[in-house]
């Protein structure tokens, strides 16, 4: 009986090392000599294939690139839609993809290492200075921009505003059009009273040019479901677990760092409290 106990044992400890050697195999199809980005090639502000116009993932890549000693960064360009991930990480022609909202099982996430959140946009100085949730009444009859299919949606709905709702597409190929550069051009234009978006598209198109006559406000009272607030991560291969504590690593050590990159980009930033970050975090390591 102690003999077999004994066998046992040595089974499971063997077995580990083999599970951990397995696991480094699988690592080992990463590639060490250059970071192979999966990216959209016109998908700015996050990422760019136009190296005078580069988005903050790409950016932020060199970073990670620094950090893993000066190797070179190689992208493998696709539109960020359907297949995406199949097209590109699946296919093992890339290893990371730099921006990947939390809680989705398609890939490993690493850490977050920013959380933003929908915001409302609308002019300064107007009727809506000071509007902060959907509920506010004075939103009700107006002509709201909603980009269809995001979470704002259901609540511009429950709040009663989808009658005179202005929908933009969600998914379009960035090459030929921009819907939330072209409802930040109606708010402008007063073709609507405000517009409702992804936190760091805001951001950066109502602030391109250094133009600073929009309110960007992030709609944190909305509620729980669905959610208005998203932590963004890196994305890797599921089998890819040592990859994933690395990169972990160099978002730890150089936290700082990507904070300074996405606020040059304008892109508000939300902690876990929900206060919005205006200066860079301390990195650790």
């Amino acid at each position: 009986m102690k003999k077999r106990m004994i066998t046992a044992l040595a089974f499971l400890f063997l077995g580990g090392i083999a599970a951990e050697a397995a696991e480094g195999d699988r690592a080992d199809l990463v590639n060490r000599q250059v970071l192979r980005v999966c990216a959209d090639p016109a998908n700015v502000p996050f990422s760019s294939e136009d190296p005078d116009k580069p988005g903050f993932e790409n950016k932020i890549a060199d970073v990670i690139a620094k950090e893993l000693g000066n190797i070179p960064v190689e992208y493998t360009w696709f539109p960020q839609a359907t297949g995406f991930i199949r097209r590109t990480l699946f296919a093992k022609a890339c290893d990371v993809v730099i921006g990947y909202a939390q809680g989705d099982e398609m890939v490993l996430n690493t850490n977050h290492y920013y959380r933003s959140a929908y915001v409302i946009v609308y002019k300064k100085g107007g009727e809506l200075d000071g509007v902060d949730s959907l509920s506010d009444e004075r939103l009700k009859g107006k002509p709201i921009g909603i980009i269809a299919g995001t979470p704002p949606a259901t609540y511009a709905t429950r709040a009663g505003l989808m009658a005179n709702a202005r929908p933009y597409h969600l998914h379009v190929d960035r090459r030929y059009d921009s819907p939330m550069e072209r409802m930040i051009e109606d708010i402008r234009s007063g073709e609507i009273a405000a517009g409702v978006m992804w936190g760091p598209n805001a951001g950066y198109f109502a602030t391109d040019g250094g133009k600073d006559d929009l309110s960007i406000v992030p709609l944190l009272k909305e509620g729980k479901f669905p959610p208005m607030t998203f932590r963004i991560t890196m994305g890797v291969r599921q089998s890819d677990a040592t990859w994933k504590r690395e990169l972990n690593e160099i978002i730890q050590k150089r936290q700082g760092e990507i904070d300074k990159i996405l606020l040059d980009y304008h892109i508000p930033i939300i902690d876990e409290n929900d206060q919005q970050i205006t200066s860079a975090r301390t990195s650790g390591g």
